[in-house]
């Protein structure tokens, strides 16, 4: 209590403002930290400018005061760096009176750049000013932001409804309806649930296509085959190029859909055998090279299979599964046709190893069990499905015969275009597992 009587309050530590100083010191320039404190400011650290933005975060300062008669580009450049990873409000006493530099101080966020107005009695004000500048500038960036993100949303939700439209055949009300609908079962915004969809689909389609990547490895030996000992029709030629043109254009979209950091080494690995087996099948067709193919498209197979676990297991696994699985259905189907032919047609006294056959036909009867009991289905997966079945019993007919390939040139061709045709139903089917985007709002 003073002589007057009155009780003047004395301002804590915890209620006093807290700076950081930014100045170089010099004889000449004013004892920044000192008059601060004199102020009643809380000086918590002090650095040139140099290297001072960690000092400036570490110290948790609530505002930043410099100094320099003369600010150079590693303050400018530092204060920018501060204002993106750690914005707090600053205030810079200069005497340079640079246009330049004073446009260069709004870019940095700089609130206050008071050029030839240093005052010790001016701290305060000036302080209460950068403040109240920098909370109006946060507002109105957090409402910029706000509309931004309603216009990210409002994109989310067009392009999740065009992949609903097309995958259910919906309108766009009622693709809206669906969503809407999922996000309040799920009380997630609109956009979240858009961003799913989108998501779902685009990991649904990396499956499928490097799933596709499976089976094209085994068709191309088995075609190779083919065309080495025109034990086929013609035409073998021409699908040996489709094939190869499918694979290149499969992972040309796999690299510009899927992040390079997270799957750039994965599709790496499948390039690089593809790469050495595109060049091996380019060569005229030999049956002398048949195990040689063989062994670089295993290879490519097994990378490819890699990076389709890969890329189930990074999206939504336990959804994902069905894709995976059709798609696999088709590398079976094209396996077990090329293990078929190709032991009698590198030998004709060869027959089939029974251990490769039977691991593939029992790896394809558990595929359709599973996909016959998953929930996902609707009339024309139905059909499909059942189809496959009739179709993949009449396989297995000319596999249990597949010794005759060497007999009869004729049964080659059968073997090949029955897995084929297995092989259709199949990516029939996986495309219709892709577009159930039921699976994707569950």
């Amino acid at each position: 209590m003073h002589q007057d009587g009155h009780v003047h309050a004395v301002p804590s530590v915890i209620d006093m403002i807290s700076a950081f100083v930014v100045a170089l010191r010099t004889t000449d320039d004013p004892d920044l930290a000192g008059d601060l404190a004199a102020a009643g400011v809380n000086v918590l650290g002090e650095s040139t400018s140099r290297g001072c933005v960690q000092e400036i975060i570490r110290s948790a300062a609530d505002v930043v005061v410099c100094y320099e008669k003369h600010p150079d580009d590693v303050l400018f450049t530092n204060l920018t760096t501060l204002a993106a990873s750690a914005p707090r409000p600053v205030v810079v006493f200069t005497s340079d009176p640079d246009a330049g530099k004073i446009e260069r101080s709004l870019l940095a966020g700089i609130q206050v750049y008071a050029i030839d107005g240093y005052a010790a009695n001016r701290l305060r004000a000036l302080i209460h000013l950068a403040q109240a500048r920098f909370r109006h500038e946060q507002k109105l960036r957090a409402e910029l932001d706000e509309i931004s993100n309603r216009f990210d949303e409002r994109k989310l939700v067009d392009r999740a409804k065009g992949i609903l439209m097309r995958a259910r055949q919906i309108s766009e009300d009622e693709a809206y309806r669906a969503l809407r609908s999922a996000a309040m079962q799920t009380k997630q915004r609109l956009g979240q649930v858009s961003q799913h969809v989108i998501h779902a689909a685009l990991y649904g389609d990396a499956v499928n296509r490097a799933g596709q990547l499976r089976m094209l490895s085994q068709r191309l030996v088995k075609l190779y085959a083919l065309l080495a000992t025109e034990v086929a029709g013609d035409g073998l030629a021409a699908q040996l190029e489709a094939a190869t043109a499918r694979i290149d254009e499969n992972i040309g979209i796999l690299r510009r859909a899927l992040s390079a950091p997270t799957f750039g080494d994965l599709i790496d690995s499948v390039a690089g055998p593809w790469a050495r087996l595109k060049r091996a099948i380019g060569e005229p067709a030999s049956r002398a090279r048949l195990a040689e193919i063989d062994a670089l498209a295993a290879g490519l197979l097994d990378n490819a299979e890699r990076l389709t676990v890969n890329l189930e297991t990074a999206g939504l696994a336990t959804k994902l599964r069905v894709i995976n699985v059709s798609g696999r259905q088709r590398m079976l189907a094209q396996q077990l046709a090329k293990l078929a032919l190709l032991p009698g047609l590198v030998d004709p006294t060869a027959r089939p190893a029974p251990g490769s056959t039977e691991v593939a036909m029992t790896a394809f009867s558990e595929g359709i069990d599973y996909l016959k009991s998953i929930p996902l289905s609707t009339p024309e997966i139905r059909r499909d499905l059942a189809h496959a079945t009739q179709l993949w019993a009449g396989f297995q007919a000319a596999l249990t015969d597949s010794e005759s390939v060497s007999r009869q040139p004729g049964h080659g061709g059968t073997i090949s275009a029955l897995s084929d045709e297995l092989t259709d139903k199949f990516d029939r089917l996986t495309e219709q597992y892709e577009r159930g985007m039921q699976l994707l709002l569950e």
